[in-house]
């Protein structure tokens, strides 16, 4: 499991490949200046949700258990950064077939 912490102060925990996912999302927006929100959740008892202000000027650590990053899935980046410029704002969503 890699980890995104924001701002020092809130931590999620998504597995490696997701996190490398919504890095290449984030990423790309903060890079054009583009302020988002990104909202998540975790499973484990109690469920929470948790929703961030993504902006180029608040830090994020993405940090990974894995070396080797993952072959990413284009249609994955295609469908993560249309939920990033949604009015809801970028959601992990689950990793759909890549298309060849």
């Amino acid at each position: 499991m890699g980890t995104l912490t924001y701002d020092s102060t809130i931590t999620a925990e998504f597995d490696d490949r997701t996190l490398a996912h919504l890095q290449v999302v984030i990423w790309s927006k903060l890079r054009r200046g583009e302020h988002f929100a990104f909202t998540f959740g975790n499973e484990a008892p109690p469920a929470q949700r948790t929703s961030v202000w993504c902006s180029p000027t608040i830090p994020m650590v993405f940090r990974f258990d894995e070396p080797d990053p993952p072959e990413l899935n284009v249609r994955w980046l295609e469908l993560l950064t249309k939920s990033a410029n949604s009015a809801g704002g970028l959601r992990p969503l689950p990793e759909p077939e890549a298309t060849s």
